[in-house]
């Protein structure tokens, strides 16, 4: 699909293509009392020397919102940074933007991408919480067989003092069906499965979703193991059922809203299309109104 055709559906899900643009959704947002995480759009870099400029962006961003107190974190995606390229080089990229949000007092998540990319972001995750232990979180992927125990071998880093931090998300990536599991309930059942691991053993968890059905089975686990209020948020994309947004703050509870913005645009609508493949029908329905 032209990619004119997909700004018609990417301008509801993306915050614009520079920082400004983001500087003020999130401002809107925290007016609303809705935290945000602020991600700059990008992943699966071809020369290293686009992970540098990434670096930079991502510095300048960081100095940038918390100088003007904006009620947010950061996500990150290691392939932006060379993942797939050098390891290590990417480690050590992401290692200084988590040293600068450790200097501002604020907290990274890196991202979880493909089952290509697993291994190598939980071993990145350690090893930046083993230096910074409460400054980085990470997200797991219910639909991912492994998850579970992906979590529990995790716990070593786990204490009071410094949680483990995750976003728990169903995932998104196309994977096959040995590595993730397929069936709508049943990735349903894993989310329920995952949280109820992480609330019973005091991880931090951020809850994505905007499925109504987690929502409220959510809700119940939350109030069966009477988890405090702090130690748990709520979850969504930028754009994304605000009715539901706006339903989970009502009933009191944490909301942290996920704010993309960037010139590579394109990957996350795509992505985003093929989660909800309706949408097309609406963007070629905009394209006659507009002819």
């Amino acid at each position: 699909m032209p990619k004119k055709l997909v700004w018609i559906f990417s301008k509801r899900y993306i915050a614009g293509e520079n920082i400004e643009d983001a500087l003020w959704e999130s401002r809107k947002l925290n007016a609303e009392q809705t935290m945000v995480t602020v991600d700059i759009l990008g992943e699966y870099i071809k020369e290293l020397s686009e992970a540098t400029e990434n670096k930079k962006q991502y510095i300048d961003l960081i100095r940038r919102f918390t100088r003007e107190k904006i009620d947010g974190n950061f996500s990150v995606k290691p392939s932006m940074f060379g993942l797939l390229l050098d390891k290590e080089s990417c480690y050590q990229n992401i290692r200084e933007i988590v040293s600068v949000a450790d200097e501002c007092d604020t907290f990274i998540r890196v991202d979880m991408e493909d089952s290509t990319c697993t291994d190598a972001e939980i071993e990145i995750f350690r090893r930046l919480k083993a230096e910074f232990p409460t400054r980085v979180g990470l997200v797991v992927q219910s639909y991912m067989r492994r998850t579970l125990s992906d979590v529990r071998d995790l716990m070593d880093m786990h204490s009071d003092e410094a949680p483990l931090n995750f976003r728990l998300c169903k995932g998104i990536y196309v994977e096959p069906a040995e590595v993730a599991f397929k069936k709508y309930q049943e990735v349903r059942d894993h989310y329920l499965e995952d949280l109820e691991y992480m609330l019973q053993n005091g991880i931090y968890v951020g809850i994505a979703t905007h499925d109504r059905y987690l929502v409220d089975k959510s809700f119940e686990l939350l109030e069966k193991y009477n988890t405090p209020k702090d130690k748990y948020e709520f979850q969504m994309l930028y754009g994304v059922t605000p009715d539901l947004r706006s339903r989970i703050k009502s009933a009191g509870h944490r909301m942290r809203v996920y704010v993309p913005y960037g010139v590579q645009w394109f990957g996350y609508s795509t992505r985003r299309l093929k989660e909800n493949p309706n949408m097309t029908w609406l963007i070629i329905k905009a394209l006659f109104v507009r002819g």
